[in-house]
C-alpha cells in the first residue's frame, strides 16, 4: 500500500521513527546542482524541486543535527562526501545523507561509503523502506512493524532568504 505524506512547504519534514533509529526527509524545494565527492573525483547531478533529501540516523540521536545536515544540502548546496569502502571513519558517522527522486533504506551497506544516491544506510528496523518524491508529497510503502511516520514542523522559517529571528552581534 502506498502512503502519501503532504509537505506543504519547506518547513514541513517527514520523520520516520523506529525504536532506536530515525530518518528525516524533506523536499529539495528548488532545482540545483549537487556534487558528490569521491576519493577518485566527483560527479555532479541535478536535484529537482520534488526530489528528496534524507538524513538517516542508524543509531538514533538528536533531531537537530539531522535538520542541520538536511539544510546544509538543501539551502546551501553542500556537496555530499562518499568515503572509500572500509574507511575507518565510516564507523563514527552518526548521520548519513542521500538525495534524489527515490531513496531506499538498507542496513547491508557501510555508512558513508555507498556511491549510489538511491541507497541510504539505515538500521535494520528501517531497512526496506522506500521514499519517493512526488509533487507536494513524499510516498512510502508500508512501514515495518514498530516504525511510525509523522510530520515535523520547523519553527524557524527556512523559506526566507534571511531568517527574521536571527540577529548578528
Amino acid at each position: 500500500m502506498t502512503v502519501r505524506y503532504a509537505l506543504p512547504d519547506l518547513n514541513t519534514l517527514l520523520m520516520i521513527d523506529g525504536t532506536r533509529s530515525f530518518l528525516l526527509a524533506g523536499k529539495a524545494g528548488s532545482r540545483f546542482p549537487l556534487c558528490i565527492e569521491y576519493a577518485s573525483g566527483e560527479i555532479c547531478t541535478t536535484l529537482e524541486t520534488d526530489d528528496i533529501i534524507a538524513v538517516s540516523a542508524p543509531e538514533g540521536g538528536a533531531l537537530e543535527p539531522a535538520v542541520m545536515l538536511l539544510e546544509l544540502v538543501r539551502r546551501y548546496h553542500l556537496p555530499l562526501l562518499v568515503l572509500p569502502s572500509e574507511h575507518p571513519g565510516s564507523k563514527r558517522l552518526r548521520y548519513v545523507v542521500s538525495a534524489g527522486p527515490e531513496i531506499s533504506l538498507s542496513c547491508a551497506i557501510q555508512r558513508g561509503t555507498h556511491p549510489d544516491q538511491h541507497l541510504l544506510c539505515s538500521s535494520d528496523e528501517l531497512a526496506g523502506v522506500v521514499l519517493r518524491g512526488r509533487p507536494g508529497h513524499i510516498e512510502t510503502g508500508d512501514l515495518p512493524p514498530g516504525v511510525h511516520a509523522h510530520l515535523v514542523r520547523l519553527s524557524l522559517r527556512l523559506d526566507q532568504e534571511t531568517p527574521g529571528d536571527l540577529t548578528h552581534p
